[in-house]
């Protein structure tokens, strides 16, 4: 069934499943370059396994809202007609080359799986998943009343 009203084709109990899952790669990316940082401090090798463990619990989580937002785009015409889609759309592909990247790096022993090149790419997929996140959020306008979750 295709649509033509912005409005997420994936619901679970009235709520968009992408919105949910949304909010794993964001908060596992974010605590990842907090982990990142506090290894750079300490040297303590127990930061830079726990960066290792939320950059991959934060790639699954990613794979799965991708799958959830394509889906979206596939079944709602409204969706693909809105402007900032395709930026959004574009962002996240970006965050996840990265933070599959950053898997990569951080597959590495020692200093060296953090200290430059993990601490760089954490920090630069952070920041695009903000402006990415930030597209896509959209507030109601003046005089628009917010939809109403029927259960």
């Amino acid at each position: 069934m295709f649509r033509n009203d912005p409005v997420s084709a994936v619901r679970a109990t009235g709520y968009p499943i992408l919105g949910i899952m949304a909010a794993f790669p964001i908060a596992c990316f974010s605590c990842a370059l907090m982990t990142d940082i506090a290894y750079t401090i300490t040297a303590d090798m127990l930061w830079a396994d726990f960066s290792a463990w939320l950059l991959a619990a934060g790639m699954f989580m990613a794979v799965l809202a991708a799958i959830a937002g394509f889906v979206d785009i596939v079944a709602n015409r409204g969706l693909r007609a809105h402007p900032r889609i395709w930026l959004c759309v574009a962002g996240s592909l970006v965050v996840l080359i990265l933070g599959l990247f950053d898997n990569l790096v951080h597959s590495r022993d020692a200093w060296t799986s953090v200290v430059p090149t993990g601490l760089a790419l954490s920090a630069v997929t952070v920041i695009i998943m903000l402006v990415t996140a930030w597209a896509g959020f959209e507030r109601p306008g003046p005089g628009t009343r917010l939809p109403e979750i029927r259960r």
